[in-house]
């Protein structure tokens, strides 16, 4: 059973590595501090501070500051108790004493190779996920990139501005500009996905209903906002977002927001989310 945590813990989870959980990546970094582009508006130029030392952000943009709490509870717009939530949530692999150095530096990826699936690596952490290779050669490729010098590959997912997704058994990355996934195929309905393997797992499971419906998979639950210009193109738009405190309350807020949006989440209320179903399933049959 995970343990709770209380407000003075929570102060000490990296505000780095809150921005990267919400899908929010640093365009600078040095020793001592990170430049994000502001979560809370659209911006071009990066004005959010992070200062590594202190463990505190700054938006000069807004002009306000404070500490991971302050930064959940107003980009999420909910409550203490929910912040905490979402931040013991990540308690294994949250610390601010622990981040992985890798992870912080997302804008140094530098994008080699872009081709179809091959590697058989990926091919094996797929299948272990309860995909197949047909399904993701339809929507992803392997790309070859490098951080640091260092090459490595990874399944890519490419987004509206043409930054990509990264997944690969050990690491999950994205290269920037960091943005949602819109597949228009000119359909009547539209599918909401949070991430990636959502979009796999159901791609594996209805295939008829993929094929019958323009897709948009958000990459961060943070885009949220964001994606409401697609909302009103359609006359129906299917809701599956992941049952974790952010995923619910996203769900929540669209629902509210327009008649024509349908939750869908109840077809894997039990599971975190559409590939976790997937992956019980599978291991259901086997």
């Amino acid at each position: 059973m995970k343990r709770k945590i209380n407000c003075e813990t929570a102060r000490n989870f990296s505000v780095v590595k809150t921005l990267e959980k919400l899908g929010h990546f640093p365009k600078k970094t040095t020793e001592k501090e990170a430049w994000f582009l502001s979560p809370f508006r659209s911006e071009t130029q990066a004005s959010f501070k992070v200062s590594k030392t202190k463990n505190r952000w700054y938006d000069h943009g807004e002009g306000i500051g404070g500490n991971v709490i302050d930064l959940v509870s107003k980009i999420l717009k909910c409550s203490i108790n929910e912040t905490l939530d979402f931040l013991n949530d990540g308690i294994t692999d949250f610390s601010f004493q622990q981040q992985p150095i890798f992870n912080e530096n997302k804008n140094q990826i530098d994008i080699v190779k872009v081709q179809d699936i091959s590697h058989p690596a990926l091919i094996q952490y797929a299948s272990f996920r309860g995909i197949s290779l047909r399904v993701l050669k339809t929507y992803c490729k392997e790309i070859r990139y490098k951080y640091k010098e260092t090459p490595y590959f990874s399944i890519g997912l490419k987004n509206s501005k043409d930054g990509w997704e990264l997944r690969n058994k050990l690491f999950k990355n994205s290269s920037s500009p960091k943005s949602c996934t819109y597949l228009k195929k000119n359909r009547n309905q539209l599918i909401i996905l949070e991430g990636m393997f959502d979009l796999l797992s159901l791609a594996t499971m209805n295939e008829d209903l993929m094929n019958t419906s323009d897709i948009l998979i958000l990459n961060s639950i943070s885009f949220i906002k964001g994606i409401e210009k697609y909302i009103s193109e359609y006359p129906l738009a299917l809701l599956y977002l992941d049952n974790d405190i952010a995923g619910k309350k996203a769900t929540q807020y669209l629902i509210n927001t327009y008649n024509h949006v349908i939750d869908q989440s109840s077809t894997y209320k039990n599971y975190k989310d559409l590939n976790d179903l997937l992956c019980h399933e599978n291991r259901e049959r086997n």
